[in-house]
């Protein structure tokens, strides 16, 4: 629950007087547009609308807020997905909605943000442990529910029995990531759709 903190919620030092929630979600949309090298403290400062010292008592550091928000970001697209999934009636037919909403992206926004996952993949090209750890099990768990989506498209017989599931929701997630940075090149949504049917296909 989004609560003003007060009191009580630190072994030491001052209260803190501003939502954390809201402050990291601040800071995840700065992270999300900008990159982690690009977003500088005082930047997060003036978007999370709090001090320095308010900064370091509730965060850390700059990193140690990164790591929070890639978590948050992780396990809020996962909850939806499986949300979205749990309210599709065909498991090919969600996969069809996440294509086709990843190329949709420049359409429906001015600056299509990718997503924060696989941005910083690109970003740091493995060279932080901590984050690629992070980043591998965000890839990991949407793989996981589009597993689930490929498991139950098999059952109804939407995609062939004997196609490896893992490697089809690998694909999906590969796919997805791709269709993203397309649409961050101002690729019209169009063009994108038309590689996101054939992505479809190979869903078979």
């Amino acid at each position: 629950m989004n609560q003003l903190v007060h009191n009580g919620c630190m072994s030491h030092g001052r209260p803190l007087e501003f939502d954390p929630q809201l402050a990291l979600q601040k800071a995840m949309e700065l992270f999300w547009c900008h990159g982690y090298e690009a977003t500088s403290l005082q930047a997060l400062l003036t978007a999370m609308d709090i001090s320095k010292s308010s900064f370091y008592q509730a965060f850390g550091s700059k990193h140690e807020l990164f790591e929070r928000c890639l978590k948050a970001f992780r396990e809020r697209q996962v909850e939806r997905m499986n949300a979205a999934l749990a309210q599709t009636s065909s498991g090919k037919e969600f996969l069809r909605n996440m294509l086709l909403a990843a190329a949709r992206d420049s359409a429906t926004t001015e600056f299509p943000k990718g997503c924060l996952i696989m941005n910083t993949a690109t970003e740091f090209s493995g060279r932080d442990v901590v984050v690629a750890d992070l980043v591998g099990e965000g890839a990991r768990q949407f793989a996981g529910v589009f597993r689930t989506a490929i498991e139950r498209a098999q059952a109804d017989g939407e995609i062939a029995a004997d196609r490896d599931a893992e490697v089809l929701a690998r694909y999906v997630v590969s796919t997805i990531s791709g269709l993203k940075t397309m649409a961050k090149t101002g690729l019209p949504a169009a063009a994108i759709e038309d590689v996101a049917e054939v992505a479809l296909t190979v869903l078979a």
